[in-house]
C-alpha cells in the first residue's frame, strides 16, 4: 500500500489531469507544507510525521472557515471547507467520543494521574495512539474534563 505522501503526490497529478482546481490547488498547499517541514528538519518524515502535517492543515482550515464566518465571508468559507473536505480524505477514519474516552481513562489509570498537572504525562501517552485519529483540542479537553472530575 502507498503511502499517504505518494498517495497525496499521485492525486495531485490525477486532479491536474481532472481540471479539478480545487483538490489541485489543496494537494500542492499540503506537498509544499510538507516539503517544507522536511526541509526545516532536514529529514524524511515517516507517516506519523505526514498525518501530523495534514493535522496542522485541517485545523488552520477549521480556524480559517471559523474566521471567515464571522467576517461575513461565505464565499471564503465555503472555498476553505471545499479545501478541509479533500485533507480530511487523508487523514486516518477518526476515532468516536467513546473510543478516545476509553483510551483517556485507560491512560489516566495506567499513570495514576489525579489532576491537572498530570495533563502532560496523560497527553504524553495518549498522542502517539490518537494522532491523526482523532482531534487533539477535543482530547485535550476531555482529558481536563476527566481530571477535574
Amino acid at each position: 500500500m502507498a503511502s499517504t505522501k505518494e498517495r497525496i503526490a499521485n492525486d495531485a497529478v490525477q486532479a491536474m489531469r481532472d481540471k479539478d482546481i480545487v483538490r489541485k490547488d489543496t494537494l500542492r498547499m499540503l506537498r509544499a507544507a510538507i516539503q517544507r517541514r522536511e526541509v526545516d528538519e532536514r529529514t524524511e518524515l515517516d507517516e506519523v510525521q505526514v498525518l501530523a502535517v495534514i493535522e496542522k492543515q485541517v485545523k488552520q482550515a477549521r480556524d480559517s472557515i471559523s474566521q471567515f464566518l464571522k467576517g461575513g465571508r461565505q464565499d471564503l468559507a465555503d472555498r476553505e471547507k471545499s479545501e478541509l473536505d479533500v485533507l480530511i480524505e487523508y487523514l486516518p477514519e477518526q476515532m468516536s467520543v467513546e473510543e478516545i474516552n476509553q483510551h483517556i481513562k485507560s491512560v489516566i489509570e495506567q499513570t495514576g494521574a489525579s489532576s491537572m498537572k498530570d495533563m502532560g504525562k496523560v497527553m504524553g501517552r495518549l498522542k502517539p495512539l490518537l494522532q491523526g485519529k482523532a482531534d487533539m483540542a477535543a482530547v485535550s479537553k476531555s482529558i481536563k474534563d476527566q481530571l477535574l472530575e
